[in-house]
């Protein structure tokens, strides 16, 4: 989830991610996977490019450790590099949330005699003046994640600042995802007294978490009203002293789990 909201805070305000993270606000467009053989791409992956400068610029956006990290930077850039030999680029993993696990310390991928560095950014090592910045409001939303021992006062001075745009779609999407992002350190009863909840719901992407979360919701309740039909199939048979592993093959249910229930059953 929180991987999406800043691959959609890049693709919103790209201007203001360039200017961060390369100095200044190159004309970045998205570059089309299906030339890298990249199909499908991770939700947590983000491939630019600036045509009039032969760069790439490559983004992950990671909530948590991912062993995996340095060799899919390895492997993503030679495979632009397939497709593009002439171009420079530039890869970031962004880590989001605060972890003493050596993983997010990694910069390179070693195999034998093979190198290849990357960049890494801990947010919670910046200052929270990189992103408190009115000249980039697409940075907002990650002050909160920064390095101080009070986010709901960065949050607050995060909030003023978005309060003070003009354009009122762009107030409504850094409201939305500035409060996702926020639930990493704070609590929602927090985030609300901060941030506007009517604002925030107006938001492309809060709503688009919010509807996943609802479909997800209706899944795993039919899940669980399957698993309970089962469970009251695999009773019946139980109590007809029918043997476990018979059970377990006619319900789908685990032998652990139609064990479980004769214990139930017996003490009934």
């Amino acid at each position: 989830m929180y991987d999406n909201v800043c691959k959609f805070i890049t693709e919103e305000f790209t201007a203001d991610i360039a200017t961060w993270l390369l100095g200044s606000p190159v004309n970045l467009t998205l570059l089309s996977l299906s030339e890298l053989s990249l199909e499908p791409i991770r939700a947590d992956s983000l491939i630019l490019q600036d045509v009039d400068n032969n760069l790439v610029l490559h983004l992950e956006f990671q909530t948590d450790p991912d062993p995996a990290i340095p060799f899919r930077m390895a492997d993503y850039r030679l495979r632009v590099y397939r497709r593009f030999p002439q171009k420079r680029m530039r890869q970031i993993v962004i880590y989001l949330r605060k972890t003493g696990s050596q993983l997010v310390q990694q910069t390179s991928f070693l195999l034998e005699r093979t190198t290849h560095s990357f960049d890494v950014i801990r947010l919670w090592e910046r200052q929270p003046s990189e992103f408190l910045n009115p000249n980039c409001v697409g940075l907002l939303p990650f002050a909160v994640l920064s390095n101080t021992e009070n986010p709901q006062e960065i949050l607050n001075q995060a909030a003023q600042l978005i309060e003070e745009i003009p354009e009122r779609m762009v107030q409504i999407n850094l409201v939305g995802t500035a409060a996702i992002l926020a639930g990493l350190v704070l609590k929602e009863e927090v985030i609300k007294t901060i941030l506007r909840e009517e604002v925030m719901r107006e938001s492309v992407i809060y709503q688009e978490i919010l509807r996943t979360g609802f479909q997800r919701g209706r899944l795993e309740g039919r899940q669980e009203g399957i698993q309970q039909t089962q469970e009251q199939i695999a009773r019946t048979l139980l109590q007809r002293n029918m043997p476990v592993e018979e059970v377990a093959s006619l319900t789908g249910l685990t032998i652990e789990q139609v064990q479980s229930l004769q214990n139930s059953v017996d003490n009934n």
